[in-house]
């Protein structure tokens, strides 16, 4: 095993700045092969990953993390998805029922403090379960979203889950986005025609007025104290600070590189 950090990504990252989302997506299938997964929450920008995953037939599972509080609209996004695109769905859940939670914690989501244990408990431990299986998480992160994501690494580090997440999404616009999706006529979770711009559990989603951020929707009562799950490295503050371990040969496949032990 060695460290990858991600000043070890820079010059790959340049490199895939004018590389297509699909060009990404065959590389990472290809360097990565079995251990690679994608990670959708079944909003618009997921559905394009899944869409070109089925279309070209790329054979990478999607993992779903059911928080057993999803909008049911959501869910039915999710099996369509599988159903139509013929693609492995993988769902994730946390190992207590809301219900249990709250008997337990009391209404978690009601303070930033309870949101964010909230979220770590609903969201991130249960995407933890599958810690080790993967070296590499697709996301659908854009810049194009603003806010702590309008920077995002085509290809990140996550330390949490020590893995590469890879955002093939990361230069597509808001227009090249609904261009894709019209074009393709994809499957998207039929929320997003109700206003929703962004769509999490059904306790703390709301649609959002036309002149709103596109976050407005996410934790509206808890004000501007909460804008993300943290489920996604490039969300958390110095989510990018550590290193994650990764297999010699793997590092050489990613960067392009062959290593010399010979001394």
């Amino acid at each position: 095993m060695a460290r990858l950090n991600q000043a070890d990504l820079n010059d790959i990252n340049r490199s895939f700045e004018d590389r297509s989302p699909l060009e990404i997506l065959q590389w990472a299938h290809e360097v990565f092969g079995e251990r690679i997964a994608v990670l959708s929450a079944m909003q618009r920008a997921g559905c394009m990953v899944c869409h070109m995953i089925g279309q070209h037939k790329l054979d990478i599972p999607v993992l779903f993390v059911d928080t057993g509080v999803n909008f049911a609209e959501t869910l039915e996004t999710r099996d369509r998805l599988a159903s139509e695109y013929a693609l492995k769905m993988i769902t994730l859940a946390p190992t207590q029922t809301m219900e249990e939670q709250t008997r337990e914690f009391g209404v978690l989501y009601l303070t930033p403090e309870g949101q964010k244990k909230c979220c770590q408990m609903r969201k991130t431990d249960p995407l933890l379960q599958a810690k080790g299986r993967y070296d590499c998480l697709i996301g659908g992160l854009r810049r194009a979203e603003g806010g702590k994501r309008g920077n995002v690494p085509i290809l990140s580090i996550d330390p949490q889950m020590n893995c590469i997440r890879a955002n093939p999404l990361a230069n597509v616009t808001d227009e090249q986005l609904k261009s894709y999706l019209a074009e393709h006529q994809v499957i998207v979770n039929p929320l997003h025609a109700q206003g929703f711009t962004t769509i999490g559990c059904n306790r703390c989603t709301t649609p959002v007025l036309p002149d709103e951020p596109k976050r407005a929707g996410r934790w509206r009562h808890l004000g501007t104290w909460s804008a993300y799950c943290e489920i996604n490295p490039t969300d958390r503050d110095g989510g990018l600070s550590k290193w994650i371990d990764l297999p010699v040969d793997l590092i050489d496949r990613l960067l392009g590189q062959k290593s010399d032990f010979a001394i």
